[in-house]
């Protein structure tokens, strides 16, 4: 036998051996598909409805503009745009033909009813952590809506991110199903929350930061992120420099998600989405238990760093005859105030706002060229919003009133760059 055929046997015995272990690796803690989901019942429809709530599922399974639940939705990523199917109980394109058990493994093992891996833009490395019985009642409820024959659009996604090779790959290094693992040396409320929050409501999906593979590290990664393609920063729930709640009181924190404003700040940007459509419908126990554990959240080596110095060139902008100063007096000081303090319960404050004062100046970005408003919700329908100055102000103004902003009235943050405000203006339409 050849020396050159030797290696190639030999390359190809591990080929097969790490074949072998990726198709194991997709494979560990599968359960059968086995166990009858409960007969349905208004009472198990009902609760199924209210969990379907806590993990905003039709947020993405509903078209803007279409029928509740029937896919269509596409979700961008840096690899391609990925649809979210029809979850209605149509027979031919929704889970009509589906059993409790198909539905369980999909959110228990990402696996679809045909076998085909799924596409994490379902969150089932958070989903993996929901239970039996809550996802036995989620089931129940979509089966109880009424069918819609809306075929499922194929994703549009880049080679070899449209292969399934290439799926279990990434699953074999960064997926591994889970159980609802409570944490004996807590309470039950704060298990509730850290349920909620870790598993049905899937906050890391945009609360941390990913890889060039799009993965986090890890399902219980709260540290803060910028969303790909959309180019807003979901920030740090466990930083009080972000947007951790530490030093919250539990009513401003339920209030936040109840309504989508507090006294302490204001949901804009995807959260504005997520409270309108997740978290305002939750009851006050849950709310209450979410916002215990929120609370206990500790940021990697805490938050005993001193606040960002200002740059000496974003110092000099504090002078009132800048151009940042002036672009600010002629387009934000009527709401805002002349020197930041905003209105209590109508216009934020900008002085000394950790909003401001984040290391990325995405948002910021995005709330002057969009503008926007806090979600309208049942606590708050009729939200004080701001006006898009994307055909007003030039990149270069934006930049300019964006510094002087960052640096005045006690704020201490760098400056912003006209290529800064081009990198965060690009996102893709949803």
């Amino acid at each position: 036998m050849s020396k050159t055929l030797r290696t190639l046997l030999a390359l190809a015995g591990v080929f097969a051996l790490l074949a072998a272990l990726v198709a194991w690796l997709n494979l560990r803690d599968e359960d059968p598909l086995t166990g009858a989901a409960p007969a349905s019942s208004p009472d198990l429809i009902a609760r199924g409805a209210y969990l379907a709530r806590a993990g905003n599922c039709m947020g993405c399974h509903t078209e803007r503009g279409g029928a509740e639940y029937a896919g269509g939705r596409g979700v961008p990523t840096p690899f391609g745009t990925i649809y979210a199917p029809n979850l209605t109980p149509d027979p031919n394109h929704g889970l009509g033909a589906w059993t409790g058990a198909e539905f369980w493994r999909a959110l228990h093992n990402g696996r679809a009813r045909d076998g085909r891996l799924l596409y994490p833009a379902f969150p089932y490395p958070n989903y993996t952590r929901v239970t039996r019985a809550d996802a036995d009642a989620i089931f129940a409820f979509l089966r109880s809506l009424p069918p819609v024959a809306q075929p499922n659009r194929a994703h549009t996604l880049q080679f070899p991110f449209d292969r399934q090779a290439a799926l279990a790959v990434w699953r074999a290094l960064y997926f591994r199903p889970a159980r609802p693992d409570p944490d004996p040396s807590r309470d039950t409320e704060w298990n509730r929350g850290a349920y909620l929050v870790e598993g049905l409501g899937h906050c890391n999906a945009c609360h941390a930061s990913r890889n060039a593979l799009g993965a986090t590290a890890g399902p219980l990664d709260l540290a803060g992120g910028l969303i790909p393609v959309q180019n807003w920063y979901a920030p740090s729930l466990a930083s009080t420099r972000e947007a951790g709640v530490a030093d919250w009181s539990d009513a401003h924190v339920i209030e936040l998600l109840k309504t989508g404003v507090s006294a302490r700040g204001a949901v804009m940007g995807p959260m504005s989405e997520v409270v309108s459509g997740s978290t305002q419908h939750l009851s006050e126990p849950d709310l209450r238990a979410m916002a215990r554990y929120l609370k206990a959240l500790q940021a990697p080596g805490g938050d005993t760093a001193p606040a960002p110095e200002a740059s000496a060139a974003s110092t000099a902008t504090t002078a009132l005859d800048t151009p940042g100063a002036r672009l600010y007096e002629r387009h934000c000081a009527a709401c805002h105030g002349k020197s930041g303090e905003g209105v209590a319960g109508v216009y934020p404050a900008l002085a000394r706002s950790r909003a401001v004062m984040m290391a990325t100046p995405a948002n910021l970005v995005h709330m002057v060229l969009e503008g926007g408003f806090p979600p309208a919700t049942t606590g708050n329908p009729r939200p004080y919003g701001m006006p898009p100055f994307a055909t007003v102000l030039s990149n270069d103004e934006v930049a300019q009133l964006l510094t002087h902003v960052r640096a005045s009235w006690g704020n201490r943050a760098e400056g912003v760059s006209a290529l800064d405000v081009t990198r965060y203006r690009a996102v893709a339409p949803r």
